[in-house]
């Protein structure tokens, strides 16, 4: 089962399972979130949930964390069961930035929509039939949603909870077209801040993401402009933003 926590300097999130948990999630990502091209307006939001994967299948070769988690055998089960055994399980871990995760938990809404209307399209069956319920990469995803979900409720205070669950579930505007440059802007904001700011912003960087307000707006203009003027797509404008070499998770 996939476990999100906070990492030690809230800084971001640390995503932990075994090889199946974490390859699991790395294959429904990819699928939900469909090939290039085919979902329209969303490649900025699909090149986001991409980079998680990247790290999650980094993680599988072996160029990510690691950590030994109990898995509830002991010498005496070990003998009784007549086995040789660890004592602990081996999980991958990744980490992934505040700003960004609850980005991309709020994309993957509309990818999870996008990819039942698709099954619907393909099974002839109704969008709302409630057997797309079953389909494993949608259980995946909401799987991983649900940690994140609940590593939000053990990271924040109990007012801010609620507010935020609101913001990445029904508050939030569709994220086709989002000028994802936004979401490295706040990544680049969160991490200039001192550990105890940083959880009680996390409720801002979700409002921030979710609202599309007059900061996003002007840097959609200026990034809308770019394109336009280099005659390619919004995706392949940069900002001018640096991220730290070493970030103090």
């Amino acid at each position: 089962m996939i476990h999100v926590r906070s990492t030690p300097h809230d800084a971001g999130v640390e995503v932990l399972g075994d090889y199946l948990d974490m390859d699991g999630l790395y294959l429904s990502l990819h699928t939900v979130v469909g090939d290039e091209g085919e979902f329209g307006h969303y490649e900025g939001a699909r090149l986001r949930v991409l980079g998680v994967c990247y790290d999650l299948r980094h993680a599988l070769m072996g160029d990510r964390d690691v950590e030994f988690v109990e898995n509830g055998l002991d010498a005496d089960k070990i003998r009784r069961l007549a086995v040789i055994a660890q004592e602990k399980n081996l999980y991958y871990k990744i980490q992934v930035l505040w700003p960004e995760v609850l980005f991309v938990v709020m994309a993957l809404n509309d990818f999870l929509w996008l990819h039942a209307k698709k099954l619907s399209k393909e099974k002839f069956t109704p969008l709302t039939d409630r057997r797309s319920v079953w389909d494993p990469d949608i259980a995946n995803v909401r799987v991983f949603q649900s940690a994140v979900a609940k590593c939000v409720k053990d990271t924040v205070s109990e007012a801010s909870f609620p507010r935020i669950m609101n913001l990445i579930n029904k508050e939030y505007t569709w994220m086709d077209g989002y000028i994802t440059q936004y979401v490295d802007q706040l990544n680049i904001r969160f991490l200039d801040m001192e550990k105890d700011q940083r959880r009680k912003s996390i409720s801002t960087m979700a409002k921030r993401l979710g609202e599309q307000g007059r900061e996003y707006q002007i840097l959609e203009r200026d990034v809308t402009a770019a394109a336009r003027h280099h005659n390619c797509s919004v995706e392949d404008i940069s900002i001018g933003l640096d991220y730290p070499e070493d970030i103090a998770w």
